[in-house]
């Protein structure tokens, strides 16, 4: 283990990585082995549809309202304003069109002149 650099390897750490990389591979490849058709049922194929969402808002909400793992606790920050005038345009568009464009685009109009201009 040495010539990989690895001088100070524990047993154990490297039985769970190998163990852990067998348990993805498994699970991922298990619908490539199976050759029985399945499908999802109704509930779940319903909720699937909201997923994208789900996973966007998970990802893009904290950014808005914290800094470095803490909730902002001043109206004076450019992205609350840049979020709030991207999803004006949304609504406004009802997501027809170009919506997605045009809300990246409205949000960065408000965004950029109180983040770059005044410092917010």
């Amino acid at each position: 283990m040495s010539a990989l650099g690895l001088q100070n390897w524990d047993p154990w750490t490297f039985l769970t990585i190998v163990l852990m990389a067998c348990i993805t591979v498994i699970t991922r490849s298990f619908f490539f082995i199976s050759d029985a058709p399945w499908t999802l049922p109704g509930w779940a194929q319903r909720g699937m549809q909201y997923a994208p969402i789900a996973a966007l808002a998970a990802v893009v909400l904290p950014e808005i309202v914290m800094t470095r793992g803490i909730f902002i606790d001043s109206v004076a920050d450019a992205r609350i304003y840049g979020a709030i005038a991207g999803a004006t345009y949304f609504f406004w568009r009802r997501g027809s069109g170009q919506a997605v464009l045009g809300t990246i685009v409205a949000g960065m109009l408000v965004y950029l002149p109180l983040h770059v201009g005044l410092h917010w």
